[in-house]
Order: structure tokens, then sequence, then C-alpha cells
């Protein structure tokens, strides 16, 4: 019975990811390289590093403008996790294929899961683009920060 309000909270999980992205990377260029993570949420994203709360909510609405002025290409980053899975998930197979196929392919299975991490960063991006992230954010706003321990900053957005 709850499988209607999956697509639009999966929506919003996409487009908190897109705006999560969009932050850090204007966060880094700010003050430049540091330890930051994050993950989106339905309402929201979270963001755990060396980072003012006021640094972070002048650039999640920095972010937010720049996105719903047409910078989508914020939305996808190189740091983002979707990549780190990807390569996972290609090397795992590149490996498993050469395995199976006898004893001695261990140079094999080297070759193709290194091929596949290096296919990981296009793929992965490609993934974000059209899967894990959206950029189209015209009806989000940031209506809040609350900030938790440890530098753990929740970012919280709605939908007008």
């Amino acid at each position: 019975m709850g499988m209607p309000l999956v697509g639009p909270w999966l929506a919003s999980v996409r487009r908190n990811h897109a705006l999560e992205h969009a932050t850090a990377t204007i966060l880094l260029s700010k003050r430049g390289p540091r330890r930051l993570a994050g993950r989106a949420s339905g309402n929201g994203f979270f963001l755990v590093g060396d980072a003012t709360p006021e640094e972070i909510t002048d650039s999640a609405r920095e972010a937010l403008a720049r996105l719903q002025g047409g910078e989508a290409e914020l939305a996808v980053s190189p740091c983002c996790g979707t990549n780190l899975a990807m390569a996972g998930f290609l090397a795992a197979g590149a490996a498993s294929l050469s395995l199976a196929r006898g004893r001695s392919q261990f140079g094999n299975a080297f070759l193709g899961a290194t091929v596949a991490v290096m296919l990981a960063q296009p793929l992965g991006r490609l993934m974000q683009r059209h899967l894990t992230t959206r950029a189209d954010l015209d009806d989000v706003e940031v209506v809040g920060l609350k900030t938790r321990f440890g530098g753990l900053h929740k970012v919280i957005t709605r939908a007008r």
C-alpha cells in the first residue's frame, strides 16, 4: 500500500543528493580541501566535516540558486559514493568472469578489474546524472539547518 509514496520520496532524495553535491563543491571551492562527507534524505541532507553552520547554510543557498539557474553540472561529483559503488561492482564482475574460466587466470582477473576501475568514474558520473541525482530544483527551498554532535549538520529542504 505504501508504494505510491516511493516515487515522490525518491525524487526528493535525488534532488537533495544533487543539492548535497553542489553544496560540497561550493564549500570546497571557498576554503580548499577538507574532510567532508554527505548523505541525502527525503527532507534534506547531512554533511559532516570541517565547516561552520553559517558556511554550510550560505553554501547550500548558493548551491540551490546556481542549480535553479541552470548549473546542472554541480549535481555530479567525482567524490560521490556512486563512483565507488560502480568501481566495486565492475571490478568484482570483471574478476569473477576471469576467474570463472579456470585456474591461472589471476593476471586476467587483475587486468579486468583494473580496466573496470578506470571505467567506473565516467560510468559513475553517468549513473549520478541519470539515476542518483536530479538537478531540477525549481520547487525546492532550503528552510533550515540543524547542527548535531561532532560536526554533523542537517540541511533541511522542502518542496514549495
